[in-house]
């Protein structure tokens, strides 16, 4: 039987210095979010393994989440930061390399001002490097930047890349041609998966329903198809909307017209095959 895999979720020790994102629309948040916390509700929901993804642009939080990786082996990976666009990248990789749990790498390229930052030579460069490690890379932007991720994808072919969030949408505004168009054409790159992840949060906190959500699961699973798309439940982000057993729910009941084979490739299987679990 394929493991059940939540291919993305978070853990932190809040600082306001280090995580002046969590404003105070998001107070509950401000706190913090460990192994421990997390274990129960994956034993709840039967999922057997988990991918912890980077929230602070410090290197020094990679190495804390390797050591959490290794203490608890439910963290079946980690991806990490490091600055892409410095010197010596490719230094910065190696060190953490060492630990096998690294499996990724990701910028938050949506904080970005400049929306053609990931074409910008020296994060090119970094990108570049990933390839002697065997890392992925994750894509987390807004949907004014999907030009660029489609760039990006196209000119490292041989890169695996994922797009955390969907591309984050802006549901909210039921907008879905500019982002749609924009999926469409990234899809089209076959080196680039997608998450099922932070869905809700791009929705109205409060009042969202299945049905507001529908157009835009429907998109990606059309464009991208089952095997090229992996569950991740943004824990503890996505409890500003809903609880882990909430999205766990909304991920099945959305792909339960698939076979059986897609749905256990969609909770498990890609993430395993993505990042070589």
């Amino acid at each position: 039987m394929t493991n059940r895999i939540d291919a993305h979720h978070h853990f932190w020790r809040y600082a306001p210095q280090t995580h002046a994102w969590i404003d105070d629309s998001m107070a509950a948040l401000k706190r913090d979010f460990a192994p421990e916390h997390l274990e129960p509700l994956l034993r709840a929901a039967g999922i057997d393994g988990c991918i912890a993804v980077q929230a602070e642009q410090r290197v020094d939080e990679t190495a804390w989440l390797l050591a959490l990786a290794e203490a608890h082996p439910f963290i079946r990976g980690v991806v990490g930061w490091v600055d892409l666009c410095a010197d010596d990248v490719t230094d910065q990789l190696r060190r953490l390399w060492q630990n096998p749990k690294l499996r990724g790498v990701r910028h938050i390229v949506q904080s970005e001002p400049d929306d053609r930052f990931m074409l910008r030579p020296d994060f090119m460069r970094g990108i570049a490097a990933l390839a002697e490690f065997g890392l992925t890379y994750d894509i987390l932007i807004y949907p004014r930047q999907l030009p660029a991720a489609i760039e990006l994808a196209g000119a490292f072919p041989e890169q695996r890349f994922v797009l955390d969030h969907i591309g984050k949408p802006n549901i909210r505004s039921g907008e879905t041609d500019v982002w749609g168009r924009g999926i469409a054409a990234l899809a089209r790159h076959r080196n680039v998966w997608c998450k099922l992840s932070g869905i809700v949060t791009e929705a109205d906190w409060a009042s969202w329903s299945r049905e507001d959500l529908a157009p835009y699961i429907r998109i990606v699973l059309e464009w991208f198809g089952p095997d090229r798309i992996m569950f991740g439940s943004d824990w503890p982000v996505c409890t500003l909307a809903a609880s882990y057993e909430d999205v766990l729910r909304l991920a099945t009941e959305s792909i339960a017209h698939l076979p059986e084979s897609a749905q256990a490739a969609i909770m498990g299987g890609n993430a395993a095959a993505f990042y070589g679990l």
